[in-house]
């Protein structure tokens, strides 16, 4: 609205007052949670590549303020229209949120990953996987996760804030780099033979199930095992790890949408939603991008249909998903998601948060693509036909 007002590009005016790197966190002045705030200098923002990436995939020069797009053929009472919206999240509770991990090695070489963060639905086992077989060069298969259990894995504040990939991912590299440093140890007594140049821990590499010097020499993981439980100096090879975060990185993002709006019935189709998303490096782009598609499909209720009413008793006027309407698949739009890379250097693998901010956007676009359709401003979620034909009758 005040983009129009000011006769400016709503791309370019979020633009102008986008927050950079280098700049002070606006809101870590301000939240405690029963500590003392501090300050943080914001180190990674990829908006700006977010918002000309999106840009360019769903033709904002193109469409706005266009009247040919806006119209369509042959239906006068339909209108198009595009809106934007820029966002940040944060990345988990600074000085408060803190994970466990703990990793043993296998007489066979693999790996027992015990962590206390939980899985729900989200991906984390593999993640966490991923990272751990990243430090000790296994593939995944051989990380066995056993996660959630609280009687036996390590403590985890648990899976909210956006903070497990950042926080319990930490603990499970710190805890695989200790377990890594154990073995490379292990491999240079056992390749430093008579008569061979010796070799140093430092010297080695983790890859492809081995420990491999710079001159090609090699044991496999298998056999380091069985070298470290059965033979001289017999030890369990196995590492612990926690980490509470310092800071909270924001991720940041600029989502956009495409929406027909019936002004005859306020009625209101959201045709296409992208989303292009800096959270950091993107350990795992599949259950990345199925975290954000599912994230606006939720926020996508949230913006046209979902609503919580009360009758004058206090009781749901919806009891169930007949009358409360959420997406069918067949009523989907078409859903893209870009990610915008950055190494965020708070993480050892760069990482930040990619949970919550699917969430964020999509409400204020596609409230700013109605008010681009056909200049109705809804000032109230969901934007129901009701209203949004109110607002028309209003203009």
């Amino acid at each position: 609205k005040l983009a129009e007002k000011l006769g400016m590009d709503p791309v370019e005016f979020r633009l102008k007052n986008a927050l950079r790197s280098g700049e002070l966190h606006p809101f870590s002045t301000a939240w405690s949670e029963g500590r003392e705030p501090r300050p943080e200098i914001v180190q990674t923002v990829g908006l700006e590549e977010c918002v000309r990436q999106a840009k360019a995939a769903i033709g904002w020069d193109q469409k706005y303020r266009n009247p040919d797009w806006h119209i369509v053929p042959g239906k006068p009472h339909l209108r198009r229209g595009i809106g934007i919206a820029a966002v940040m999240q944060g990345t988990a509770i600074p000085y408060l949120d803190m994970g466990g991990a703990s990793i043993k090695m296998n007489d066979d070489g693999s790996f027992n990953l015990l962590v206390g963060a939980t899985d729900l639905g989200t991906g984390s086992d593999t993640v966490l996987a991923q990272m751990a077989a990243e430090v000790l060069g296994v593939p995944v298969e051989d990380i066995l996760v056993y996660s959630s259990d609280t009687d036996f894995t390590p403590f985890d504040k648990g899976a909210y804030a956006s903070s497990t990939t950042y926080i319990s991912g930490a603990a499970v590299v710190r805890a695989a780099e200790m377990v890594a440093e154990r073995i490379k140890s292990r491999a240079a007594r056992m390749l430093n033979t008579a008569g061979v140049v010796t070799v140093s821990p430092e010297d080695i590499l983790l890859e492809d199930k081995q420990a491999v010097t710079l001159d090609g020499r090699s044991v496999t993981m298998a056999e380091i095992a069985l070298n470290a439980l059965h033979h001289e100096d017999q030890e369990q090879i196995m590492g612990i790890g926690s980490y509470f975060s310092p800071v909270s990185p924001p991720p940041f993002a600029a989502q956009f949408a495409e929406v027909t709006v019936d002004t005859d019935t306020g009625q209101v189709v959201v045709d296409k939603l992208v989303m292009a998303v800096d959270s950091g490096i993107i350990v795992n782009p599949i259950t990345a991008s199925g975290q954000i598609e599912g994230g606006m499909t939720q926020a996508l209720g949230y913006a046209v249909c979902e609503e919580m009413v009360y009758d004058e008793k206090g009781q749901a006027r919806e009891t169930d998903l007949e009358g409360y309407h959420i997406f069918r698949a067949d009523e989907m739009p078409e859903l893209e998601t870009i990610f915008v890379q950055t190494y965020e250097p708070s993480h050892p693998f760069g990482v930040k948060a990619v949970a919550e901010i699917p969430m964020d956007g999509v409400a204020p676009a596609v409230g700013n693509a109605i008010l681009d359709a056909c200049g109705a401003d809804v000032k109230d979620n969901p934007a129901t036909p009701e209203r949004v034909w109110r607002a028309l009758k209003s203009l």
